[in-house]
């Protein structure tokens, strides 16, 4: 079984072993597959924008004529060293190619990069099989993985964090390494200058590429219109929204709102408050936001704000049960959002 070890995937991604030139990386989580893809060619090849030194191949490619992996594998450098192959796996069946590769005994680097495998997959099988070959998995970041990434990137740019601002922005992050991975640098860039990232930073700054498909969710949820909420949850994710990133949304919403409310606290109306907002709110939002901030007090986000990053943690150590948590939470704080309005308009829930 030659399927690396969570322990042992550091050590092989900066010194990849020679005896096991064929490595499967594959996984649920894309940017991480693609990360430690990239990672693996750059410590197998000295210029990777050399065209004699590293072949991009296509498996679907492959799949078609399945000895040219063999050829490309024995072609010796024009300028020496060692040869490098990247393949980008499809949706054809390509193994075959694999299996002449291994039996051939090149001496060249093979990255596969592949999507989701089941455990009794083909090619997932063959690299886990094989002596002169090395699977590495690429699932989710925990919530330690995100912490740890932060602080690496923290370190990197020269600035500390606030533990609040840490917190929730590991809550915010860990879908896929590589979009956590540039929202951290995209919030060192907004910081720079300044001693300490600070929660207003991590909602000024951090954000979800899917955010206008959640916005619809997040603001019928706070505003306690919960059948409304439940069909917009419904819709997202048809149209592919993942769980996390509902989850994700709305923990960035709150960061917001409760900044909002703090204001609307020190004396300003809600309707002033929703009115100040840069970059402005779209006009449909407006009363929904209103809504929401007259619902919900400073310290009742706060505790939403846990609810909602323990139900993201719960999201990634258990993502078979991913709609199920994602959806209690939405309607669990929907439903409170409307008694809350209920109660401060003086009606009998």
């Amino acid at each position: 079984m030659t399927a690396l070890k969570a322990a042992e995937v550091d050590r092989f991604l900066v010194s990849p072993d020679a005896a096991r030139p064929v490595v499967l990386v594959f996984g649920p989580d894309t940017g991480l597959v693609r990360e430690r893809a990239e990672k693996i060619i750059q410590a197998s090849v000295e210029n990777t924008a050399d065209p004699f030194s590293l072949v991009r191949l296509e498996g679907d490619d492959l799949a078609a004529d399945p000895a040219r992996l063999v050829d490309e594998a024995n072609t010796i450098p024009l300028f020496g060293g060692r040869r490098a192959i990247w393949i980008k796996s499809g949706g054809r069946n390509f193994v075959p190619a694999v299996e002449a590769l291994i039996e051939s005994k090149a001496d060249c680097r093979v990255v596969i990069e592949a999507g989701d495998l089941r455990r009794n997959a083909p090619l997932r099988s063959l690299c886990e099989r094989a002596k002169s070959a090395a699977a590495i998995a690429c699932y989710s970041d925990s919530e330690r993985d995100v912490a740890r990434l932060v602080d690496d990137e923290m370190r990197a740019a020269g600035l500390k964090i606030d533990p609040d601002a840490r917190s929730a922005l590991v809550a915010l992050l860990g879908g896929d390494r590589l979009a956590s991975r540039s929202e951290i640098r995209k919030l060192a860039l907004y910081a720079q200058g300044k001693s300490e990232v600070t929660l207003d930073d991590v909602a000024a700054v951090v954000s979800e590429a899917s955010a206008l498909a959640t916005d619809g969710i997040v603001d019928a949820m706070f505003a306690g219109r919960t059948g409304e909420a439940e069909s917009q949850f419904s819709r997202a994710r048809a149209a592919g929204t993942a769980p996390g990133t509902i989850a994700s949304a709305a923990l960035r919403q709150l960061l917001q709102l409760h900044r909002m409310r703090l204001t609307v606290e020190a004396g300003r109306s809600a309707a002033q408050v929703v009115e100040s907002v840069q970059p402005p709110l779209h006009f449909r939002r407006k009363p929904l936001i209103e809504a929401a901030l007259r619902a919900w007090t400073a310290d009742r986000l706060l505790q939403a704000m846990q609810q909602l990053a323990e139900t993201a943690l719960e999201i990634r150590r258990q993502p078979n049960l991913a709609d199920a948590f994602a959806l209690r939470a939405v309607l669990s704080l929907a439903t409170a959002a409307r008694r809350r309005s209920a109660q401060s308009a003086g009606i009998a829930d």
